[in-house]
């Protein structure tokens, strides 16, 4: 079986792959494929193991129909046609669970630099502004005893939602499609409708699969509803935010701050207005970017591959109805 690689990704599951004797393509450089080449390769080999938001569209499956599975190197699929998959019978997997806490830790850490104005104090250093003190400038807020609301608490929500009842004693609500009994025994999180997560949270923080009729959910309308003091944190996606209205938000005092580790669009360009502003503080989409995370991801992504080496159904598989 030929496997194309279109980005290195960590040895933990190169030689996972290279043990069973999977033929292996690996796009040697940083250099982004252009979507012919992309195709091209793709039509070349039996199996893509898919690094980064390339679009894997209907016309990529009317293309590239001969594959037997794609393995993603990350937990999100907002990026794969999943229509056009099962239609071709072609098995799609992820690397669910194993960047759970990497990813809440960077939504645990944005939350305080907001909360304190981080980024931007940092900054007046380098700038050389640290000046003499002043008891009235650049107050940040504390967290204990504030409510966090989650938007999609799911494995990750929970995760940043137990980080902040335990550091900072903080309420916790939620909206999901459905309860999440766990949290709710475990965290003592309510269940409330989207109107009130937007009206009680403090913390606004997602943790949702990105769908298209969840496209710039937090905008104008949804910002102007939260609180003055609330903090709004989007590790998820960044089409779940309209970045002009996010802007419009913070400087016009509608909410307190914003924390950023996706982007919209992504990348971000290093002339955003939102990098000047002292209330908010971006990342450049480091969730995963640890060495246990990525480590996992790879075996993860690996596993999936070698399942189809094997015959056998995808340990990971997110359309899962393939194999009916």
């Amino acid at each position: 079986m030929n496997v194309f690689i279109n980005k290195d990704i960590p040895e933990a599951g190169i030689s996972l792959l290279r043990k069973k004797g999977i033929n292996l393509t690996i796009n040697p450089t940083e250099n982004v494929l252009s979507r012919n080449e992309f195709i091209k390769i793709c039509q070349e080999n039996d199996v893509l193991l898919n690094v980064g938001a390339n679009n894997l569209d209907e016309d990529f499956f009317q293309q590239c129909s001969n594959l037997k599975g794609i393995a993603l190197f990350s937990v999100g699929f907002d990026a794969v046609k999943i229509a056009s998959a099962n239609s071709r019978k072609i098995p799609v997997g992820n690397t669910p669970d194993v960047l759970n806490r990497a990813t809440s830790d960077i939504a645990f850490l944005l939350m305080q630099n907001v909360a304190r104005k981080a980024f931007f104090n940092h900054k007046k250093i380098i700038n050389g502004d640290w000046n003499t003190f002043n008891a009235l400038e650049n107050l940040g807020q504390e967290l204990y005893g504030k409510t966090l609301g989650i938007f999609g608490l799911g494995r990750i929500g929970f995760e940043m939602a137990r980080k902040c009842k335990v550091a900072f004693e903080m309420n916790i609500i939620y909206h999901n499609r459905s309860h999440n009994e766990n949290a709710e025994k475990e965290l003592n999180a309510q269940y409330v409708d989207f109107e009130t997560l937007l009206s009680e949270s403090d913390v606004l923080s997602i943790h949702s699969n990105y769908t298209t009729e969840n496209n710039e959910l937090f905008n104008k309308d949804t910002f102007a509803k939260m609180k003055r003091n609330a903090i709004f944190i989007n590790t998820a996606r960044g089409k779940f935010h309209n970045e002009n209205d996010l802007f419009q938000a913070l400087t016009n005092d509608i909410i307190w701050g914003a924390g950023l580790d996706v982007t919209n669009p992504e990348p971000m360009k290093q002339d955003n207005p939102l990098l000047s502003l002292p209330n908010c503080c971006v990342l450049p989409h480091i969730g995963s970017a640890t060495f246990e995370a990525r480590n996992a991801m790879a075996v993860c992504a690996a596993q999936n591959v070698i399942a189809l080496f094997e015959d056998k159904k995808m340990p990971f598989c997110v359309n899962e109805e393939v194999y009916s």
